[in-house]
This record gives structure tokens, sequence and C-alpha cells, in this order.
């Protein structure tokens, strides 16, 4: 029996963990990445294209297992963990580096006179209480700077007013550094707009702006010549129209298609059949035009009736007539 099949198929299933190749691969630990610079042999990747991939992704897989194994490693309830090293590999960017923040009218004043300030830190929305003996807002609802606001008892001064009110002195404070923040708030920020090349920060001013250009623009072809021959000033830009687009004389057979049965779509379309309906629907004025009409002319055909048979005289000169006859018709009886 011959068992060097069996064998190989036994050796190849347990392949050394060691990693032999004829150029060492780069292994990125930190983005767990293996690059593989050595060239692929033409005989194993024409003749059985599977074998030769996984055989790669096996050498591959392997290095990037061995480089991370060979990492330090701390103990866990979930077992070992090893800490990946910063990565080695340098990609490119998707978008370019953000620009750095301009810096405040206060750090600006600070950095020109050499003043070291404190190590800023970032405030947390809550603080402690000694009082309640818990943690509150630092502000907002049931906030630590409405203390003085809601307590049911404050000192007064001495030398208060009469109507000194110290909840309301305490609200007025409170708004004002609120108001004052806020205006620092806006100066930073149209600072920082102006220095990246914005044009104004304020929204009032760019709609005025636009109301005016507007305005200048509808002045200029307010003339009989459409402002073709009117005379330019110094500076002056040029009106930009709006430029006609036209579609293209030559279309695929699809795009014809489509168009024409979107053209059939539109004039099937309930919205149009809804206004036709309404359209050959008499409005009211129409109906009382149409009636008027109608008066009018039964009117024109009685006062024709009546000066055919008065030979023009009219419609009195006619009764007087038939009254005198039927006076003469019951003498004649008599």
């Amino acid at each position: 029996m011959d068992v060097s099949t069996l064998l190989a198929d036994h050796a190849e299933k347990l392949k050394s963990t060691q990693v032999e190749t004829e150029n060492a691969l780069d292994v990125d630990a930190g983005y767990l990445t293996v690059t593989d610079p050595n060239p692929i042999e033409t005989d194993s990747y024409e003749s059985s294209l599977e074998t030769h991939l996984l055989s790669l992704a096996r050498t591959g897989t392997q290095a990037l297992l061995n480089a991370l194994f060979s990492l330090p490693t701390t103990s866990s309830p979930d077992g070992p963990l090893a800490q990946l090293p910063p990565p080695t590999t340098q990609l490119p960017r998707a978008k370019p580096l953000p620009k750095p923040k301009p810096l405040t009218k206060w750090e600006q004043f600070a950095k020109a006179k050499g003043i070291q300030g404190k190590a800023k830190e970032k405030r947390t929305k809550k603080v402690w209480d000694e009082e309640r003996q818990e943690w509150v807002n630092r502000w907002g609802r049931d906030g630590k700077n409405k203390q003085v606001e809601e307590q049911w008892i404050t000192e007064v001064p001495m030398n208060a007013d009469i109507d000194h009110d110290p909840r309301k002195a305490a609200r007025d404070e409170r708004k004002a550094r609120v108001a004052k923040n806020q205006k620092q708030h806006e100066a930073n920020l149209a600072r920082e707009q102006k220095a990246r090349g914005s044009v104004s920060s304020n929204p009032e001013r760019e709609a005025h702006k636009k109301e005016l250009e507007r305005t200048l623009a509808m002045s200029r072809t307010s003339t009989a010549s459409m402002g073709k021959f009117d005379r330019k000033l110094d500076g002056e830009r040029k009106l930009k129209g709006v430029k006609r687009k036209f579609n293209p004389t030559e279309s695929s057979v699809a795009a014809e298609a489509k168009a024409s049965l979107d053209l059939l779509t539109k004039m099937n379309s309930e919205a149009r059949k809804a206004r036709i309906t309404e359209a050959q629907r008499p409005s009211k004025k129409s109906r009382t035009s149409r009636d008027a009409g109608a008066m009018e002319d039964s009117v024109l055909n009685v006062r024709k009736a009546v000066r055919f048979a008065s030979k023009g005289r009219g419609g009195v000169a006619l009764g007087r007539e038939k009254t005198k006859g039927a006076v003469s018709r019951k003498r004649g009886r008599r």
C-alpha cells in the first residue's frame, strides 16, 4: 500500500507556522494588513488559480497571526488582550487637513502679552451642590447659576434701596452675562469667517445687498433698449443672463421613447382631465352674460315687431289706434 499520498496530504494540512518566502512580507499589525512584494508565479497562476490564491491567502494570514502573537498581552476577564502598535503604512487622506481654528480675541491678547493661562479643561454639565449633597445641572433647568433666584430667603445689603429685589437683580445679572457671552461668540465667529475669506457674517446685511443688486439689475433693464445702449458706469459689471439649455438634436431610441411616454402620461393625467372639465364648464359670469344676451335678443325682437306694426311710430301710437278701434266698434253696435 502506497502511503506517500496520505503522508503528503497530512503534511499539507500540518504546515509549519514559519513563513518562508523569497522576499519578506510587509506586515502592518496596526492596520491588520499584509503586503506581499513577491512576483506572481505564472505557471501556478495559470494552471490552478484557486489553489494559487488559497496559498497566498494562507501565507499572508499566517504572517499576520505570527506578528499578532508576538505582541505583549495583558490579561482580562475575556482573555489575553494585545495592544496594536501604531500603523506604519502611509494612507492617502480622503479630505484635506482641517484648517487651524483662529484664535479668539482673548487668546490673541494673551499671546501678544505672553500670558500663560491654566490648561483649559472641559467643563462638565453637572456640578456638586454642598447644600443638597447631590449633583445638579450647572445651567439650564434647576441650574446652579439660578440658585440665588430660586432660593426662598436672600440676604439684602444694608445700603440697598427700599424696592430692591435680590431675585430680579440676580436674574438681570445672569441675563447680562448670557448676552455678553453671546455677543463675544458672534464676534469671534465673524472674525473667523473674515479670516477664512467669507464675505459677511450678517444675514440681514447679505439680504439687503442682494435686494440692492436685484433693484439695480431691474433699473438697468427698464429702458426701451433693455439697457443695451445705456451709458455704463466706471467699474460696472456686465449682467449675467440666464443660459438657455437645448436638448441634443440626436438622442438614443430609449431616451426618445421615454420622452414620448412621459408626454402621453402627462396628457392622460387626472390633473389635466380635471382642468379640461373645469374649463368646459361655463362659469357664473358666462351664464349671466348668456342669459342677458338671450333677454336682450328677446327684447330686440319685441321692439322690431312693435316698430313693424306701428310703421315706425312706436308702441304708444299703436296702443292709441287699438283703443280708437275698440271705441268705434262699440258705437256702431249701438
